[in-house]
């Protein structure tokens, strides 16, 4: 895990040209290794979905209980300064009146004081046919508008397809879709709900969703760093 080394000014240029970036590797083999371990076991988690059952795809995840994994729990807090300052830009533009403050400890009284307690980082299994969705995940009334996804699991020799999509909807025009390419370790930013694109009159919303195509051979899992808890 080298948060250091990230270039938060070109990832913030990714983010405003097409709504997500990538991070680089985040976590090694052994890190990833524990936590695909720890998926069949019930301590770490708080609740376990079934996509089919709500008709949210194909395929499992569990939220993390609190205290999260170390590792969930390093990244969160160390990469959410830089997130914060992108997020902080973002919400000038857009013309809300929303600050985000520099530590995450702090940004977590606030969703705890609205009663926003529950953690919200989560672990997600795919199998062959599995799918996800186009979704936000915003779980109550304070959202902070980017979140992480770190792949587990590698490409073309766990899994083939399952490839992490991206769906943007500008208003007045049809909605444009990015395959984001990801490796095993490799964490990758984006926009939660709508980010910011200037126009020819200033800036206007683009709305975001993301999802998973379907498997069409092996498993795969994934972990999800969400920012703000849920109610």
């Amino acid at each position: 895990m080298d948060v250091a080394r990230i270039d938060w000014a070109a990832v913030g240029t990714a983010l405003g040209g097409q709504g997500f970036a990538s991070l680089g590797p985040l976590l090694d083999a052994e890190a990833r290794a524990t936590l695909a371990g720890a998926f069949a076991e019930d301590a770490p988690y708080r609740s376990h979905v079934h996509m089919a059952r709500h008709g949210f795809g194909r395929g499992e995840y569990k939220y993390f209980r609190y205290p999260l994994p170390a590792p969930i729990a390093g990244l969160r807090t160390a990469l959410y300064p830089g997130c914060a300052a992108i997020a902080n830009r973002w919400a000038e533009r857009m013309k809300q009146d929303v600050r985000y403050p520099e530590a995450h400890a702090d940004f977590l009284d606030t969703c705890h004081a609205a009663g926003q307690a529950r953690p919200t980082p989560l672990i997600l299994s795919y199998r062959e046919g599995d799918y996800n969705c186009l979704h936000q995940d915003l779980y109550g009334g304070i959202v902070f508008p980017l979140q992480v996804v770190i792949l587990l699991s590698e490409p073309g020799k766990d899994f083939d397809g399952g490839e992490f999509v991206l769906t943007e909807q500008r208003p007045r025009m049809q909605s444009r879709a990015h395959v984001v390419p990801m490796r095993a370790g490799e964490a990758v930013v984006f926009a939660v709900n709508e980010r910011p694109v200037r126009g020819t009159r200033g800036d206007y919303r683009v709305k975001i969703r993301h999802g998973v195509s379907t498997l069409s051979r092996g498993a795969r899992l994934a972990t999800g760093i969400i920012f703000h808890d849920a109610t």
